[in-house]
């Protein structure tokens, strides 16, 4: 029996694609993150069809986010029954919330490995992942992630690796993580509010806490709130944001994060800040103290 990969090759027009296209994923390395929360990436060595090869780095949470999208999109709604756009995808490992971090990321290298290889030997057809043909323009409408896309195409739409097409107008820059090894690194001010004994008043200090992040990134509220605690050596303690009026919001979710930095992109047209510095900062203050907020009407 054919081999699928010499298959697919046969079937499609592989011999015309260009020698920077993908062909195989591996995970080569773990490497440690500092961001708003320490964490491990995976060090992932992409091979072409030209031979080349060159690194990317993911973290667990963009193959689990991606895979998310592939299921919400193409799984059969009644899963006895499936669909004409139904596809199966490969298995991927579970999210795991307890153990040394290293050790979790390590225990998850052969599954996702195999995770890659299924999804590289993944036959593109109109249900969800788009055929193309040299020469076709594709109406581009989002980023699923640093690697795919998705577009509309002769009335067809589905994914498509990013790398097999020449983009001729972008989409909306992407929050996604670089593809390069260079660190990025930048530096967020913060402020811990702590009554002084006067109703209307309290004791502020300041701090700058560097971040390898890119100034772009949108994080969680869980992982604001657990920097803060580290950083501050504080357990009960909440995270605001001052308004417009200057007034201190709380920070409940991760659509209040999402306000705050909507509102900070408005502030800094006015705002002269060090290029390497968020355009939003934090105050942190006591869960139980809630004279900081104005109250009146």
């Amino acid at each position: 029996m054919m081999p699928l990969r010499q298959q697919l090759r046969d079937e499609s027009d592989f011999d015309q694609l260009p020698d920077d296209v993908p062909i195989s994923a591996t995970i080569a390395d773990i490497e440690e993150k500092k961001g708003f929360i320490d964490y491990f990436r995976f060090v992932i060595e992409v091979k072409t069809k030209g031979a080349s090869k060159y690194l990317i780095y993911r973290r667990y949470r963009e193959f689990f986010n991606l895979h998310q999208v592939l299921e919400a999109r193409y799984s059969p709604e009644v899963p006895d029954k499936p669909g004409p756009n139904t596809i199966i995808l490969p298995s991927l490992p579970g999210k795991v919330f307890m153990g040394v971090k290293q050790d979790i990321a390590e225990s998850r290298i052969p599954e996702l490995n195999t995770y890659m290889k299924a999804m590289f030997d993944f036959r593109g057809n109109d249900k969800a992942e788009l055929n193309l043909k040299r020469g076709e323009v594709i109406f581009l409408l989002r980023r699923v992630n640093a690697d795919w896309l998705e577009g509309t195409v002769n009335n067809q739409t589905g994914i498509f690796p990013k790398s097999f097409v020449k983009i001729i107008k972008p989409l909306p820059e992407s929050e996604s993580e670089g593809e390069g090894g260079a660190h990025t690194y930048s530096y967020l001010r913060c402020f811990l509010l702590t009554p002084s004994g006067v109703a209307t008043r309290s004791a502020q200090e300041e701090v700058d806490v560097c971040v390898q992040e890119d100034l772009t990134i949108q994080p969680s509220y869980k992982e604001l709130l657990s920097r803060m605690r580290n950083v501050f050596k504080e357990d009960d303690i909440a995270v605001n944001y001052r308004d417009p009026e200057g007034d201190l919001i709380r920070i409940l979710d991760d659509e209040d994060v999402q306000l705050m930095i909507k509102e900070s992109c408005v502030q800094q047209v006015n705002d002269k800040r060090p290029v390497n510095q968020f355009p939003w900062e934090l105050h942190v203050t006591m869960t139980s103290d809630l004279s900081v907020y104005n109250t009146e009407a």
